[in-house]
């Protein structure tokens, strides 16, 4: 007899079994630093064993999201530690002095560490805290939630952030979602301070002194979300094929997610698209789309971090996109994002496929729309290039300072 359990089952076994051993580990730690205590006379508390902050990373391409903070942090000679989920972080080719750093694991086994973690306050990106396996950890005095887009901060799947203590956004725009979540679920208010967006200032950054280089034939980059809403699931080989028929070159890169959620999809595609298209799964994504001359997307953020750093025109692509299993599908009123996409971009539908080719040309030659993507540059990224220090600020605000003995 084969016993099964499905994924569901699973995940509440474990959060079990965490909750279990998170109890214990810290009833035992506690009993033997009382143990220390009283046999050793020496003053030692639970206290001086915590990390004043810690930053956890759970996939590479979230390393521009962290760089400008621990580059803050180490400007200021502030200790912290740094753990990662990515075995080769580009932290450790850093030599960063005061901020120390390590590798605990993928998945479960990284989860499991984290909820045994003991700090002031701990920096992640990862949605579903206190939701599935990610649990809060007693030893942890404040989560803070840090946004790795610039998209609405309702656009996690359900109860994504809600139970984080602070989120750092990008622009103001954001709080409003956020609020009303919290009152129609009951949720105690979170802390909501708008640092800006530390990637985008790093890619701000990059672009000044790298190379771009263009072809001279147009370039059209896809870069989609992932999940059953994202175009390379849903529409897949029908918008591939009309692509592939065309005289430009084309850049398709996968959501990184993509690669953990629906390999069979991204695989399926590239063995049967090899020949035609550029496929780019790198962790970062600045080189392809510096590259491209338009870009189609679906719900993905890319689409703002293409306009918002390059003003180029892109496609989105959303024909029946369902909102239910998002934290945005609560909300009485259309995501900003949605709202905003219609004045920035321009809607690609199934039916004007064929028609690929007189839609681009008649896209590249149209700069209406570029006054408007300086608009909403303005309202999701603000304070460019202050975004570390922003952030360092706020961390800081949430150290206990120990007194001098």
């Amino acid at each position: 007899m084969i016993l099964y359990i499905d994924p569901g089952t699973g995940s509440m076994l474990f959060s079990i079994f965490i909750g279990l051993a998170a109890a214990l580990y810290y009833f035992f730690k506690m009993a033997i630093i009382k143990f220390k205590f009283l046999f050793t006379g020496k003053n030692t508390a639970i206290e001086d064993l915590k990390e004043p902050i810690v930053i956890y990373c759970e996939a590479n391409h979230y390393w521009y999201v962290f760089k400008p903070i621990l580059d803050e942090l180490e400007k200021r000679k502030q200790t912290a530690i740094y753990y990662t989920s990515v075995e080769k972080d580009r932290f450790f080719e850093q030599n960063y002095s005061f901020i120390k750093g390590k590798y605990i694991g993928e998945g479960n086994k990284a989860f499991a560490f984290l909820n045994f973690i003991h700090a002031d306050v701990c920096l992640m990106t990862t949605p579903g805290l206190d939701v599935y396996q990610l649990r809060r950890s007693k030893l942890v005095k404040h989560y803070s939630h840090i946004l790795h887009s610039v998209d609405d901060a309702t656009s996690y799947e359900i109860f994504g952030i809600d139970y984080y203590d602070s989120v750092l956004l990008s622009g103001d725009y954001q709080k409003d979602g956020i609020k009303e979540l919290e009152s129609k679920r009951g949720d105690t208010p979170k802390e909501l301070i708008t640092v800006g967006s530390t990637y985008l200032d790093c890619f701000n950054e990059k672009l000044k002194s790298m190379k771009i280089d263009k072809s001279e034939k147009t370039t059209v980059l896809v870069a989609p979300s992932w999940g059953k809403n994202s175009i390379l699931v849903k529409f897949g080989k029908k918008l591939l094929d009309v692509l592939a028929s065309s005289d430009y070159n084309i850049i398709i890169r996968p959501h990184p997610q993509s690669l953990k959620s629906e390999p069979d999809v991204i695989n399926d595609l590239k063995d049967h698209y090899k020949e035609r298209f550029s496929w780019d799964f790198a962790p970062e994504n600045l080189d392809s789309l510096s590259k491209a001359d338009i870009m189609i997307s679906d719900f993905s953020s890319v689409i703002f971090d293409y306009c918002f750093l390059f003003d180029r025109p892109f496609f989105y692509c959303m024909q029946d996109f369902n909102m239910e299993i998002y934290d945005a599908g609560d909300l009485d009123e259309e995501p900003w994002k949605f709202r905003i996409l219609e004045k920035i971009g321009i809607e690609l539908k199934e039916e004007e496929f064929p028609k690929f080719t007189e839609i681009v040309e008649k896209a590249l030659k149209d700069d209406n729309l570029s006054k408007a993507r300086k608009l909403a540059k303005s309202v999701a990224w603000q304070n460019i290039g202050e975004s570390g220090k922003r952030t360092v600020d706020f961390l800081l605000s949430k150290v206990e300072r120990k007194e001098e003995k």
